[in-house]
């Protein structure tokens, strides 16, 4: 049975391709108004032409930019009124070795996907306390055991969660529900549009695509634990497998780790 969301106004950041593309649609179909953000203006009007329903409403922003942050949640309220729920999903990957990797790069990734859900959470968290409503971040098992050749993308979600969790914590009994999602390798754009060590985009991605979770699926694992209020959803067994180990056994997993991403196409690992 499909999750309603009536009445619900819904912000999700990075959402023109995969991910928080599938969870705009989603959430449309479950009867929320949603405010999506996007870098590109022609990408978020094509995302209006195929949804065609005032029930979105598309704003051009960088969320690496605390005034664009601003600016967007101010537009989502003035649109509908309210935030009920955020969903931090705007974010970018990287695959190089940190010895060649130059540091513009980390910050990058930092400015991306740590600041950007701090921006986006901070102005929309006034109205989501008033609602009682969710504030979700897209994280990574990245963000449980950091992962070579992506230093920055692993840092950055550490961090994303931490702070989640600490906001969480924080609002225990304000009635808002603070949770991260880490999808495992989904079927996405990340990958095509991670950086190099230069920070310039690689424009391939080093995983069979078609083998993997689609963002459509992701999406509607996303909208059940948010109906339900969990703290946490990691998907794929490889991901709860991962996060497992970490705890667990976090020598080996150093080992079966390295192998793995050493056996990726075009591995930056010796």
């Amino acid at each position: 049975m499909q999750t309603s969301f009536q009445q619900k106004s819904v912000v999700i950041t990075g959402a023109t391709s995969g991910i928080g593309k599938a969870l705009a649609f989603a959430f449309l179909q479950a009867g929320a108004q949603v405010a999506v953000c996007g870098r590109r203006q022609a990408s978020l009007d094509e995302m209006q032409k195929e949804c065609n329903t005032a029930a979105l409403h598309t704003f051009v922003a960088d969320v690496s930019q605390e005034e664009d942050c601003k600016a967007f949640i101010n537009s989502v309220l003035e649109k509908f009124g309210k935030v009920d729920i955020l969903v931090n999903n705007a974010g970018i990957s990287m695959r190089a070795l940190f010895k060649d990797t130059e540091v513009e790069v980390l910050k990058t990734l930092m400015d991306v996907n740590f600041w950007g859900a701090v921006y986006c959470t901070k102005f929309a968290m006034p109205s989501i306390l008033a609602n009682k409503g969710t504030v979700v971040g897209v994280s990574s098992v990245a963000g449980y055991r950091g992962l070579p050749g992506r230093t920055g993308y692993s840092a950055s979600k550490f961090a994303m969660q931490g702070f989640l969790e600490a906001l969480r914590t924080e609002n225990l009994h304000t009635g808002v529900n603070v949770m991260w999602v880490c999808p495992g390798f989904t079927a996405s754009n990340i990958r095509n549009t991670a950086l190099d060590k230069t920070g310039h985009s690689q424009q391939e991605t080093p995983l069979k695509e078609d083998q993997l979770m689609s963002a459509e699926k992701v999406a509607q694992h996303t909208l059940n634990a948010i109906a339900k209020r969990k703290r946490t959803l990691v998907l794929t067994s490889q991901g709860r497998f991962t996060v497992l180990l970490s705890r667990t056994f976090p020598a080996l997993l150093d080992k079966l780790v390295f192998s793995h991403f050493k056996k990726e196409p075009g591995s930056p690992l010796e």
